[in-house]
């Protein structure tokens, strides 16, 4: 059943290379992107649990990290293709992915996504992780256009576009790292949101007995 949900997981997320899903990505809202992940992420981190139930959180949360980096590593070689003239396909699709990881993982941690705040938190996460700085407010608000200002800063697609086939192995490489590294920064920010709402929650506890 485990192997059965990783390779529809892995099959969903590679129909997104299509031309016509790479298209409609392009043209979608940071915010509402998130927004339809919410769903998706529950299902995902439910699942997980329930295939290591004895597992700490962090382990879970790295567990999400590894089946995104192996996502990353298999769309390494992809370049400027599919009419995006001027956009690498497998730059569009990592900062989706990396959408998606942080999606997850602020799941895992019980961030309430359906608040513009959270959200808003998310993507200034995603900006400052890409060198970009905070995006909720001032930043791209169409993947497309955050995609072409990441390749204008030097974004992870420039070798593989230019050398496609020598460089594959190379930029499949640095997506993974790059996809364990905007990980991590997750990790630390919503670690620390889990500890200040377990933080809060014993306090309203104490609160609630003494009235």
């Amino acid at each position: 059943m485990a192997l059965y949900d990783s390779v529809t997981e892995r099959l969903g997320f590679m129909k997104k290379l299509s031309p016509a899903e790479l298209k409609k990505l392009a043209s979608m809202r940071l915010s509402d992107l998130v927004q339809q992940e919410v769903a998706r992420a529950k299902v995902r981190v439910a699942n997980l649990e329930k295939r290591y139930p004895s597992a700490a959180t962090r382990e879970l949360a790295q567990r999400l990290i590894d089946e995104k980096k192996n996502l990353a590593s298999m769309v390494g070689g992809i370049s400027g293709v599919f009419g995006l003239v001027s956009l690498p396909a497998d730059l569009l699709f990592m900062a989706y992915l990396q959408l998606v990881l942080l999606t997850d993982v602020a799941t895992l941690y019980k961030a309430n996504l359906k608040t513009e705040r959270a959200r808003g938190e998310l993507l200034d996460l995603f900006g400052y992780a890409n060198g970009l700085g905070p995006l909720h407010r001032t930043g791209p608000k169409v993947m497309g256009k955050l995609a072409a200002i990441m390749l204008e800063r030097g974004g992870m697609a420039t070798l593989g576009r230019a050398m496609p086939l020598v460089a594959a192995p190379i930029t499949a490489y640095f997506n993974n790292q790059h996809i364990q590294m905007v990980g991590e920064q997750a990790l630390r920010f919503y670690e620390g949101f889990d500890k200040a709402h377990a933080k809060a929650k014993v306090h309203q506890q104490k609160k609630a007995a003494g009235s």
